[in-house]
């Protein structure tokens, strides 16, 4: 057994009925759909043509949202169904990242983690789906795909049908008769110009709180205004060539005018911070043994001040964690309730590790124990390596973000890491004095500089495979990130410290240089973390 469903556009009418009835079945929230009619307009006046697209959870055979949940939240009945257990999210938003159909939304009621379940509790009772009940038109069609008296595989053995994003190897179960791209490829259209549903760039999901703040004022005026963005309305209103946002009615170019409300950046300034404290926590340690691995003594003083600084930025990190889960009073679920193919566990599990072994390192230095310190040194290294990297692995299961399939982000994290490292020891080295170490810092921080830069050039000059990796790429090199990559990133967090220390071997100016790259560095990942969400998954 295994339940699909069919979206008929042939017969489609745009009436929403799908909608209300799933709204009132599982009483959705207001500003979030489980279901929702997406509208397309496309041709030119007066050939025109309006499509209707009903978008939902796809119930995915190799679901990238139960790979990425950390705590089984998110689970395949045996049935093939895609169900969800709201007591166990803890509202990290991991699973709305590795949905490539956008299919997931935060219930702003509890904050966890919601979407279409097939009406489960109404299909275990032998009746079907509401939306399907309700469809005036029978455009919905559900069922078991592998029973061939069924309905929906008798359509799937005779008609054409189209699937969303097949490349992304999720074998989707929600198929389209008569489907249009410019309907189900997001990229083939632009946002239209505001109204009612399209410009609610706030207030929705897990932005509800800021609309429940404002409604407890009375300010409807305050409100109001808040539901507009005004980036889109300026376009709208004044023709701009080289904004992507600006459609002209008249020329024939597809657009959206009627779609979900934007859910807005999901993963905000907490995760762009904890990669960047994690970064420092990694690197503090690992510059030390680099320096053990070229004969460099590693004196107690510097013992204390390398575990200090990484188990204070190691718990930040923490912090930052917690801070961006929806639901943080759950935030232990996952260490006891653990879904071992989460690299959000796993990442869990290695900075819980890391911490022991850091903290155990301490207390060996401070009490000059010297037996089994060379083992725990490389074992704290290893996992410290793994503490760098583990990010790239996470975000490479966010299937849904095109950019941050790279094979090369391992290597960027990685470097980061050493450069957050080499950084935050010279800038230490202004305070104490490491002059011993002055020379391998300076070698440490010029051959991280290096390769970064040929990391960041490779990640954007690669063949990008889709047209939304190419447009973050763009939007980075060209768009609205561009002062802030080349100006910040590039030249200040890179070229400056590059030159600087190819030219000087001053503390104070290496101290500097250190600083100008920490900054660089929580400028890319502010970057990288937030570009790559702007792009619209449907």
């Amino acid at each position: 057994m295994k339940y699909g469903f069919i979206i008929d556009n042939r017969k489609c009418i745009g009436c929403h009925a799908c909608t209300t009835a799933c709204k009132s079945e599982h009483d959705v929230a207001i500003g979030v759909n489980r279901t929702y009619v997406k509208q397309v307009e496309k041709g030119a006046f007066p050939d025109t043509r309006r499509i209707f697209s009903v978008m939902r959870c796809n119930h995915c055979s190799d679901a990238p949202c139960v790979e990425i949940c950390p705590v089984e939240a998110l689970y395949t009945r045996e049935d093939g169904i895609v169900d969800f257990d709201n007591n166990r999210c803890i509202g990290c938003k991991s699973c709305m990242q590795a949905c490539p159909y956008d299919a997931l939304y935060i219930d702003p009621n509890n904050n966890t983690a919601a979407k279409c379940n097939y009406c489960a509790h109404r299909v275990d009772v032998g009746r079907e789906p509401a939306c399907v009940t309700v469809c005036p038109e029978h455009a919905i069609i559900a069922g078991d795909m592998e029973n061939p008296t069924t309905e929906i595989s008798q359509l799937l053995a005779r008609q054409a049908v189209k699937v969303r994003k097949p490349e992304k190897g999720t074998n989707p179960n929600l198929f389209y008769i008569d489907g249009d791209d410019s309907s189900l490829v997001p990229e083939l259209t632009d946002k239209s110009g505001p109204g009612l549903w399209n410009s609610q760039a706030r207030g929705v999901g897990h932005y509800a709180k800021a609309a429940e703040k404002m409604l407890h004022t009375n300010d409807d005026v305050d409100l109001l205004q808040m539901t507009i963005d005004n980036e889109m309305q300026a376009a709208y209103q004044k023709k701009d060539t080289e904004n992507p946002n600006y459609i002209d009615v008249l020329n024939g170019t597809a657009r959206r005018v009627y779609d979900t409300p934007d859910k807005g950046i999901l993963w905000g300034w907490e995760v762009s911070a904890y990669v960047f404290t994690k970064a420092i926590a990694a690197g503090a340690f690992l510059i030390p043994f680099i320096a053990f691995l070229f004969g460099v003594e590693i004196s107690s003083t510097i013992a204390i001040w390398s575990s200090g600084i990484s188990l204070g930025f190691l718990a930040l990190t923490g912090l930052f964690l917690v801070m961006d889960l929806d639901r943080p009073d759950r935030f232990l679920n996952v260490l006891l309730r653990p879904q071992w193919n989460s690299w959000l566990v796993k990442g869990g599990y290695i900075i819980t590790i890391f911490g022991l072994l850091v903290t155990a390192w301490l207390v060996m230095n401070l009490l000059d124990i010297q037996i089994g310190l060379t083992v725990l040194l490389w074992g704290t290294a290893l996992f410290g390596v793994l503490l760098a990297i583990y990010t790239a692995f996470l975000f490479a299961q966010a299937k849904g973000r095109d950019f941050w399939q790279s094979p090369t982000l391992p290597l960027h994290m990685l470097v980061h890491s050493l450069m957050a490292g080499a950084g935050i020891f010279m800038i230490v080295s202004m305070i104490i004095g490491l002059n011993d170490w002055i020379t391998l810092l300076k070698n440490i921080m010029i051959a991280s500089l290096i390769i970064n830069l040929l990391s960041v050039i490779t990640e954007l000059t690669i063949t990008h495979p889709t047209t939304s990796a190419k447009a973050v790429v763009k939007m980075i090199t060209k768009g609205r990130y561009k002062s802030l990559f080349w100006w910040g990133t590039i030249l200040m967090g890179n070229i400056i410290p590059l030159v600087v220390l190819f030219t000087t071997q001053n503390d104070i100016l290496m101290g500097v240089s250190g600083l100008l790259v920490l900054i660089g560095i929580i400028l890319t990942e502010k970057i990288w973390v937030e570009a790559p969400q702007r792009i619209p998954l449907a």
